[in-house]
């Protein structure tokens, strides 16, 4: 038994610091857009930075089987345009702390697709691992929520659980096509699926008006430009990455810490109060992710 880190699992972790420091600059900048507008502006940001990231690189564009340009934008409809709005939807009706929880279906959702799609199989105390994490994610968050009707709460964690499995399999899709093309091509065709999808959304909605207040409103917030670029942007790229170069079970454990570092970060920048339940989650969450790590 040896402590041991591969390449992908130090990329999940970086997904989870990224993610969780997206959502704070969220939280900071407010909530000044719908979650349609606020989904296509971080998206947008996600698509300009990885074509800023293609030109510097000097590469040229991977020539991808048409196959593979249906799976990136199968993939791309299912993890960024439907799993996105599920999210989105689900988090309006049963609010945070109770979307942290259901978040936790990520990672079982991971397992047991891995498991279906590539006979992905991870070792017992690995398993063991993530129920510790997952246990940690569930003390942490745990809150009745205020104001909610058990209609709110049924559908939204109907439409909580629908949105991670989506995301679960719409980046599973990817691994073939990752095994031999760079992962930032790939998010390019991914979340430019996305963008339109929304965009046209918007359009068709509330008319071109909305599209232009969209984005004279979302790139004039400082904070919801840099959580577009944390958030979309560098965890992105690190996700597929995580994905690309660990088993799939490792990385979900490894990005399930982001609910963790969240309530870390929201101690030290928006001076919430780390209660007792609060560090015992985070102690939980990271020996179960040492346990992953080890074995």
């Amino acid at each position: 038994m040896q402590y041991s880190l591969n390449l992908g699992d130090i990329y999940a972790i970086l997904t989870a610091i990224c993610w969780s420091c997206g959502v704070i600059c969220f939280d900071i900048a407010g909530r000044v857009l719908n979650s349609l507008q606020i989904s296509l502006l971080k998206n947008i940001v996600g698509v300009l930075g990885f074509i800023g990231f293609l030109l510097l690189q000097g590469d040229p564009f991977p020539l991808f089987a048409q196959h593979d340009y249906f799976v990136l934008v199968v993939s791309g409809l299912i993890g960024v345009a439907l799993g996105d709005l599920l999210f989105l939807a689900s988090l309006r009706r049963i609010g945070s702390s109770l979307s942290a929880i259901i978040s936790t279906s990520y990672s079982v959702s991971i397992f047991i697709l891995a498991y279906i799609m590539y006979q992905e199989v991870i070792s017992v105390f690995a398993y063991f691992g993530g129920v510790m994490v997952i246990s940690g994610v569930i003390v942490g968050t745990r809150e009745s929520p205020e104001n909610r009707t058990p209609r709110d709460i049924y559908i939204g964690a109907f439409y909580g659980f629908l949105a991670h499995f989506f995301t679960a399999y719409s980046v599973l899709l990817l691994r073939p096509v990752m095994e031999s093309h760079p992962v930032v091509p790939i998010a390019l065709v991914r979340f430019s699926t996305g963008i339109i999808f929304s965009a046209a959304a918007i359009v068709y909605l509330n008319g071109y008006s909305e599209l232009r207040e969209t984005m004279a409103k979302g790139f004039g917030h400082v904070y919801l430009l840099a959580g577009s670029f944390l958030g979309t942007f560098l965890s992105v790229i690190f996700w597929l990455s995580g994905y690309k170069y660990t088993l799939a079970g490792r990385a979900a454990i490894y990005n399930q810490l982001s609910t963790i570092f969240i309530i870390i970060l929201a101690a030290i920048f928006l001076k919430e109060v780390m209660t007792t339940k609060k560090w015992a989650a985070v102690s939980l969450a990271l020996a179960g992710a040492f346990i992953v790590s080890i074995y």
